[in-house]
């Protein structure tokens, strides 16, 4: 039990003197508060124990030099009144009344050698926190209502994110939340959807409505707006066409074969007979026994219906602000329609497991056309998706 209290002993010592490098390496990296949370963590626990006095001094110094840092840092950005500057200025008071937080809780730290507590200059940031959020409420609000004075779509999108900073910060500031999806409505590329046969066939209305039913496809995003029927007051900024160019479907086929299937099964034993036709006997005198096997054998008649169904289709993305053709996709799919069954004469356990089930079924009738068509629509659907996935509209 001693042993094992010792081994412990040692394995605590080496993670903590490991820590310790941690924290002082990040200290001489610059990293202050990389290695105020690496001391913080390793004061949670016993924190008034010897074996964490290097923590203690670790953390004292690298909150005086971060606080130091990040006051010249507020005084330069004071000199250079930059309104710019308002978002880091609130960030850094920020930082400033977190760091005192984070190392509150774990107050007094005695510094044990010297007799007296480590030295924690707090200082209470309310006021600079509250005017430097009014000041970045204030720039983000201009800045952000300029913008949706362009006709920029990527303006507007820039627009938004500041409206939506804005809200994160000061929730119901003027009316930033209506400019807000007002930036995001000005923002969005809206897709009209539709599709052209150029076929000599009819396309069914059914796969028509399910291919431009974009909702299936969970491709609306926060700048992307696919519609398949236009709608009033929106101004539509591309076109993405779906062109049928050619269905090539299959005569009905019924295909026939016949072939003779032959398995062994084990059928008891039998004596061992050698090449005279007498008993074979082993050292005692006794007869040998072998597995006895006999032959099933069946013929089969196999009939196998076949009717395939090729769609091949393009896809067309245009600029509707000019009009031009923007990028064209091929894109095909078939569909298989495939009936297997089977009639035998004979033993069916000559056949293998597999293929019994084939016996049970029977001719079915074939789909037509228009359902072979349609039945194409699912790989169609993914294809489809796929395209539109991996390119984009607007970059």
């Amino acid at each position: 039990m001693q042993k094992i209290t010792f081994l412990f002993s040692i394995l605590f010592l080496a993670l903590s003197s490991c820590g310790v490098k941690t924290t002082q390496s990040l200290l001489s990296d610059g990293d202050y508060d990389g290695a105020i949370n690496r001391a913080v963590e390793g004061l949670r626990t016993k924190k008034d124990s010897k074996g964490k006095q290097d923590y203690v001094y670790l953390l004292e110094e690298a909150f005086a030099k971060a606080k130091d840092r990040d006051l010249r840092n507020l005084e330069m950005m004071a000199k250079e009144a930059n309104p710019a500057n308002a978002e880091r200025i609130y960030n850094t008071y920020l930082q400033l009344n977190n760091r005192q937080e984070k190392i509150r809780p774990l107050l007094p730290l005695p510094l044990l050698k010297l007799g007296k507590n480590a030295n924690f200059p707090f200082d209470n940031y309310t006021d600079q926190i509250v005017s430097s959020k009014n000041a970045l409420s204030k720039y983000l609000y201009e800045n952000a209502s300029a913008l949706l004075k362009s006709n920029n779509k990527l303006d507007f999108r820039k627009a938004y994110d500041d409206f939506a900073y804005l809200e994160s910060i000061n929730p119901n500031y003027k009316n930033a939340k209506k400019l807000m999806d007002d930036a995001q409505f000005k923002g969005t590329d809206f897709v009209d959807v539709y599709a052209k046969n150029e076929t000599d066939m009819v396309i069914p209305k059914l796969l028509q409505d399910d291919l431009l039913d974009f909702k299936t496809y969970g491709l609306n995003d926060k700048w992307t707006v696919y519609h398949n029927a236009r709608q009033k007051n929106v101004n539509y900024d591309y076109s993405l066409i779906i062109n049928f160019r050619q269905i090539i479907i299959s005569p009905e086929q019924i295909k026939e074969k016949e072939f003779i299937k032959e398995r062994q099964i084990k059928d008891g034993v039998k004596t061992l007979l050698d090449s005279r036709g007498r008993p074979v006997r082993d050292s005692l005198g006794k007869e040998i026994k072998v597995d006895n096997y006999r032959t099933l054998r069946a013929n089969i008649y196999e009939f196998r219906q076949f009717k395939s169904c090729q769609v091949t289709a393009k896809v067309d993305y245009i600029d509707l602000k000019t009009n031009q053709l923007v990028q064209t996709f091929p894109v095909s799919s078939e569909f298989v329609f495939e009936n297997i069954y089977s009639t035998y004469k004979g033993d069916k356990n000559a056949c293998e497991d597999s293929y019994i089930s084939y016996f049970t079924k029977r001719a079915v009738p074939f789909p037509n056309n228009e359902q072979m068509v349609y039945d194409t629509g699912e790989d169609l659907k993914a294809r489809l998706k796929d395209i539109i996935v991996r390119n984009k509209f607007r970059g």
